[in-house]
């Protein structure tokens, strides 16, 4: 599965290639990580990159503890984009989707907002670009809604390929290239489930990935520990 970081990378190859210009692509990012974690490993190795453009897409792994200071955390994400903003660079903050009004993270959907609030606040001190996920996600064709179980992967955590290419577009129309040539993946229907069979559904998904998910959250442990970046340096797209 490529995902939307990817997408977005192969579109601005192309296009650097039909002007005739050089183009390097890196991606730090390890699944898992919380947003400080992601300010301390990754701002310095970006920096030393000197890249052109920077996207950071962090801050859902620290919603969804049990416990979280967003007002906090949002200093920390201030100083972290400061940084990166002063090399120049063009930066692309992100807000999280909205989780909607029933589901998993239904009762924490105050901190999303608040999340993206602030996320908003440290976009518009720094100059960056926001790929708002919340408000663009209640513009989809159809009526789909960020939250729709389409878009995500089977473990309701991650994104699935239509997530990551609504992304990818999203990060591009934010940009100013709306001439992108990305379209939609097409969705299976969406069919209405017994309620049985969607509790017996539920118990499963339970099982596989949110009882894991649980026990990584209390031992200290993340499913990205033992992960290194896939793409440290800036390299071309093959």
């Amino acid at each position: 599965m490529r995902g939307w970081a990817d997408r977005v990378a192969e579109v601005l190859a192309a296009r650097a290639a039909d002007a005739g210009e050089d183009f390097g692509y890196a991606n730090l990012a390890i699944r898992g990580r919380k947003l400080v974690p992601v300010l301390e490993e990754q701002v310095d190795p970006a920096i030393a990159l000197a890249p052109d453009l920077v996207t950071i897409y962090a801050g859902a792994n620290d919603i969804v503890r049990p416990k979280v200071d967003l007002d906090a955390l949002a200093v920390a994400y201030d100083e972290g984009v400061a940084r990166l903003a002063a090399t120049g660079a063009q930066i692309v903050l992100f807000t999280a989707f909205d989780p909607g009004q029933g589901g998993l993270y239904a009762p924490i959907r105050g901190r999303f907002a608040l999340y993206n609030e602030h996320v908003r606040e440290i976009a518009d001190r720094h100059g960056a670009v926001v790929a708002d996920s919340w408000r663009v996600a209640h513009r989809l064709p159809g009526g789909i809604l960020g939250s729709d179980a389409r878009l995500w992967d089977v473990d309701r955590m991650h994104l699935g390929p239509a997530g990551h290419q609504f992304v990818a577009m999203m990060v591009l129309d934010a940009l100013g290239l709306a001439d992108h040539g990305l379209e939609p993946l097409p969705l299976a229907e969406a069919l209405a489930v017994p309620r049985l069979q969607q509790a017996r559904a539920d118990l499963d998904w339970a099982r596989r990935y949110l009882a894991p998910w649980v026990q990584r959250r209390l031992t200290g442990r993340s499913s990205g520990d033992t992960i290194t970046p896939r793409r440290p340096v800036l390299a071309p797209i093959e």
